[in-house]
């Protein structure tokens, strides 16, 4: 078996969809048939990519978008598991990639209000939250993991602003959770495939043009690259 950064991509989602936590280097050496040095220097290339994010100091899977590997402000739950989720636009892409029914548990602008975010068949009983985009997504594998740690989910648009100047957060967009959870359901609908790529940039912003992501946080580079 040929090992390409897109099998072990689909590996990595669906050892996290099972189990509800990363595979080991160990692991995956064993279901892929390929020593653990291969499967080592493949997941070097697939972080290259902006597929995953190893630990700093080890090899190890730490996030494969939509999942975390380790605790997060995100908690998604249903029947059958939980999972760890970066990020709001994650949680809502874990919660796809599950089938469709799960809540996720979350606190408001990450402070000391709880929620839970019931989706039941794919739809959002109670529609009215805001998620805040304050990163632009040109920039946001610079720091991915800050990336996701500021995409959260607010009652209102008059909320995000007075969070933003409470924590020196610059402002940026402010979708309906109902867009964001569309936004994940693309996103994330073929990360489940054994032949998964990243999208392209012009790919990406084809997809955001048709939820009507605009503005600067959505612009992307002139780029032949992938997102």
């Amino acid at each position: 078996m040929q090992l390409t950064t897109s099998l072990l991509h689909h590996h990595i989602i669906r050892h996290f969809v099972d189990l509800g936590y990363p595979p080991s280097v160990r692991a995956l050496s064993t279901a892929l048939g390929q020593g653990e040095v291969a499967v080592v220097q493949a997941l070097q290339r697939l972080q290259d990519d902006h597929g995953v994010v190893l630990h700093p100091n080890t090899s190890e899977v730490w996030v494969a978008h939509p999942f975390a590997g380790a605790p997060t402000t995100f908690w998604v739950e249903a029947a059958d598991g939980g999972w760890w989720a970066n990020c709001a636009w994650c949680a809502l892409g874990v919660v796809s990639l599950i089938g469709g029914n799960a809540t996720v548990r979350t606190t408001l602008g990450g402070e000391n209000t709880p929620v839970a975010l019931e989706v039941r068949d794919g739809a959002l009983k109670d529609d009215r939250y805001v998620v805040h985009f304050p990163v632009p997504m040109r920039s946001a594998w610079d720091n991915v993991l800050y990336t996701c740690s500021t995409m959260l989910l607010f009652a209102a648009v008059a909320d995000v602003v007075s969070w933003c100047t409470r924590h020196n957060i610059p402002i940026g967009d402010v979708q309906s959770v109902a867009t964001v959870l569309e936004l994940a359901r693309v996103w994330y609908g073929r990360h489940l495939d054994e032949d998964w790529v990243k999208w392209t940039a012009e790919e990406a912003r084809v997809i955001f043009a048709r939820l009507g992501l605009g503005g600067p946080i959505w612009e992307l580079p002139a780029s032949e690259g992938r997102f």
